[in-house]
């Protein structure tokens, strides 16, 4: 079923609110600092325990960068009249998948079958 213009609005009001509770998170984390004071860490342990903390923290900073290109990119896509369009088959995404997951570009069968050749090309 395509989306109508009250699905589109409400999806376009819940990707900004997600796009401005990351962009929020992100400004918070601005003002943490991330370095490593070694002369504050007793030991090895110490040391090796904040720098995977920090790794961790890095991991999920680039994540939420990519989820964030990704609610713009749908947005962009709404304001080009392309959103709701399977980038591989070129058929209508469903709204109620849309809902669930507004940053999709496939339909689920697109993406069912893109999950099938990664998982055979990863059991090789």
């Amino acid at each position: 079923m395509p989306l109508s213009p009250k699905d589109l609005e409400e999806i376009r009001a819940d990707l900004n609110m997600r796009r401005q509770k990351l962009l929020d998170a992100a400004k918070n984390q601005m003002t943490t600092d991330l370095g490593l004071d070694r002369d504050e860490l007793a030991d090895e342990n110490d040391l090796a325990s904040s720098e995977y903390l920090l790794s961790f923290e890095l991991r999920i900073r680039d994540r939420e960068k990519f989820l964030l290109r990704k609610i713009e990119d749908a947005i962009t896509l709404m304001d080009e009249g392309q959103y709701g369009i399977c980038e591989s088959c070129g058929e209508e995404i469903t709204a109620g998948r849309l809902k669930a997951r507004p940053v999709t570009t496939m339909c689920i069968r697109c993406k069912e079958e893109q999950e099938r050749k990664e998982k055979e090309y990863l059991d090789i």
